[in-house]
This record gives structure tokens, sequence and C-alpha cells, in this order.
């Protein structure tokens, strides 16, 4: 996978409140936590989480799902994180998909708590956009998806964002094909230390011609790749290394190590 699924797309930025429920229950809380349907929002979200926590799905569900009709964006985003993953409940894209579209409708203030939920909820609308889901009217629209990426890739500066921007301009998906604007955001995305936009930005400047460079680069990325990404990283360092001649090689392995230590 080209880093470029739905799971990929998912990236739990805060990696704190994943959730899981049932479907259709609705469990009572347990009043000696304190906690009802009638407490405040943020109080709602830590019971969920904690609830989660303690195996006890049906509370957190409950909880979150209050919270979120208060409003509460963390809540919203345990919820739509739960139907993307099919995580206690039946997968449901498009419930996530309307979920995350409400986070990010909402739009966010500088310095808000809730950054880290709404570029998540970018990232996965970028996603839902450019596969699509399938049964419902969100159908593959690869602009919305550009640009989402964009938004995320250039307000926030998120690598993964960047690297999906990158990959979608040097393919010319969803607008003008443009080498130097792909690279220019695989670039920035690599010296985040992101492997994968470390590959394909070596790629790019091997099938330039510039070999050494980028057979570096290509090298230095599978010293930083996660295990579903290793193989098709990996079968482009081995295409390049092919076509380099003995000196190239061995220039491009020493000069991949200065690479690897500087994101290290």
């Amino acid at each position: 996978m080209l880093m470029s699924g739905k799971g990929s797309m998912r990236v739990l930025l805060l990696g704190a409140c994943v959730a899981s429920v049932m479907a259709g229950s609705a469990a009572a809380f347990d009043m000696n936590a304190g906690v009802t349907r009638e407490s405040g929002p943020f109080d709602l979200f830590k019971f969920g989480f904690k609830a989660y926590r303690n195996g006890q799905k049906e509370d957190a569900v409950e909880a979150y799902r209050y919270a979120a009709e208060k409003g509460h964006t963390g809540s919203r985003w345990a919820l739509a994180n739960m139907y993307a993953y099919g995580d206690g409940v039946a997968k449901d894209d498009f419930e996530a998909f309307k979920i995350y579209n409400e986070i990010a409708a909402a739009g966010i203030e500088p310095g808000s708590e809730d950054t880290g939920f709404f570029i998540n909820a970018l990232l996965s609308l970028a996603g839902y956009y450019r596969d699509g889901i399938s049964g419902s009217p969100v159908k593959p629209d690869l602009s919305q998806a550009r640009q989402l990426y964009f938004q995320a890739a250039s307000a926030f500066g998120v690598a993964e964002a960047q690297f999906q921007l990158g990959k979608m301009i040097l393919a010319g998906e969803g607008g003008a094909r443009n080498v130097h604007q792909a690279k220019k955001w695989l670039n920035q995305a690599r010296k985040s230390g992101h492997a994968g936009a470390m590959a394909v930005f070596g790629d790019v400047l091997f099938q330039e011609g510039q070999t050494v460079r980028g057979l570096a680069f290509l090298t230095a990325a599978l010293d930083h790749c996660g295990p579903k990404d290793c193989g098709w990283m990996q079968l482009l360092q081995e295409q390049a290394f092919s076509v380099a001649n003995e000196e190239e090689r061995r220039v491009a392995v020493a000069l991949s190590q200065d690479l690897t230590h500087a994101v290290e």
C-alpha cells in the first residue's frame, strides 16, 4: 500500500480517545461516578474514555454521544473513529464521514485545544473523498481531496498531508501536474522524518537524473519505514540500485547514513 488507504489517512494524531461501542446499546451510567446525561460535556468525555479503557463500552458510547450532542469536539471525533474502524459497532464509513464533516465544518480557532481533532477530521475526509464510499452519496472527488490535504499541509504543517498532497500533485490527481510543487511538499514532509515522503522524493530525484542523491534518499527511507510500507519503498530502492553503477551506489549508501542521522 502506497500510504494512500483509508487506514493511513486516519492517523490518530491525539491517540488518547479511541473508543468502541455496542450497536444499539444505551446502558445507564454508574451513579457512583457522579456523571449523568445532564453533566457537562468534558465530564462526559472523561467518563466515556475511562469507561472504554475499563471495557465498559456501552457506558462509553452513551457518554460520548451525550457529550457530542452538547458540542464536544473530542467526543464527536471518538464516535467518528468508532464507525470508521468498526470498533465495537458495525463499520459505517458514511456515518463516520458525516461526523468528521461536522468537525471540519465547525472550523477551529487558532491555538484551540481541539486542533488535533480538526486536523484528523481533515485527513479522514480527504481519504474518503479520494476513494469515495461505496453505497453512499460520497463519490470520489480528487479535487476536494487535494484541497483538504492542502489545508492540512499548509495551515498546520502536517507531514502526512504534505506527503499525500505531494503525491497527488506529482500524479496530476485533482488538478494540474506540477513536479516542482510536488517536490516542495515531499521535501517538507521528509524533513519531518516522513519515510514515505523521503522515498518518493528520492525516486523523483533519481528519475530526474540525480542518481546519487535520489538513491541516497531511497536508501535512507528504508531505515525509517513502518512494516506496512517497507515493501513498496524497498521495491523503488532496488530498482534504482540496479540501474546505478558501483561508484554511485557506494557514494549513495554513505550519503544515506548522513540523511538517516539527520532525521533521528
